[in-house]
């Protein structure tokens, strides 16, 4: 099963003020657990960032000067994406943000039924607790020390640790498939390797264990054994 964790940054809150994204970060996940391949750019807003933005990400609006506008990155971005679920916290906010950029290139929105958001799959889980990304990783004793600002790659690979947690766990999966492998050879027949096989050992009776069943049988009203 094939997901992509996916995070943004943006010059803002809201889209449909014309606040746009900055950065945008994307690690592919196959069967829950990241693959290697990472996607990720920064993006020329066309707009200055916003004062609480920036306290948030750090990113400037000298940073982002000479980086490519979004109409240049879409297609890998499309690209990498494919149709897979994406992972996201707090979907709503990066969706969002990602239909006004497609929508002003005239490419269709992506539908929200794409994100599995892990704000709600975290409070589903844990009823009254904090959900934020922090607050999560202090519960699944994720380092995240280096997040001292926000980056759309940095927290997409914390959600990624995260998101691991929220749905069983590494070692759980783990366990389960050492547990499935071990049921496969048993079925096969096929010992596993370096396990002795025993030659079959006989159980016949002796002839004083079948004078003794016999014995019993005799003080025992219509046994089983005689019919």
């Amino acid at each position: 099963m094939r997901e992509v964790i996916l995070d943004t940054e943006t010059t803002g809150l809201d889209p449909r003020t014309g606040d746009r994204i900055i950065e945008i970060a994307c690690i592919e996940l196959l069967n829950h657990l990241p693959t290697g391949r990472v996607w990720q750019a920064y993006v020329n807003p066309e707009r200055e960032v916003s004062v609480a933005a920036l306290d948030v990400h750090g990113i400037t609006d000298s940073f982002l000067k000479d980086k490519p506008v979004f109409s240049e990155i879409v297609a890998d971005f499309l690209e990498f994406i494919g149709d897979a679920p994406l992972v996201i916290h707090n979907a709503d906010f990066d969706i969002g943000f990602l239909n006004a950029e497609l929508g002003r290139l005239g490419f269709p929105p992506l539908p929200a039924s794409r994100g599995k958001d892990t704000v709600a799959l975290a409070r589903r889980k844990f009823p009254g607790s904090p959900a934020s990304l922090d607050a999560l990783c202090k519960r699944f004793n994720i380092d995240n020390s280096a997040r001292t600002k926000h980056g759309a790659l940095l927290d997409a690979e914390l959600l990624a640790d995260v998101y691991l947690e929220l749905v069983g766990g590494r070692q759980a999966g783990l366990e389960l498939a050492g547990a499935r492998s071990t049921i496969a050879i048993g079925i096969s027949g096929a010992p596993a390797p370096g396990v002795a096989v025993r030659p079959p050992r006989p159980h016949a009776p002796s002839a004083a264990e079948l004078v003794a069943h016999e014995a019993l049988l005799k003080d025992i009203s219509d046994p089983i054994w005689r019919r």
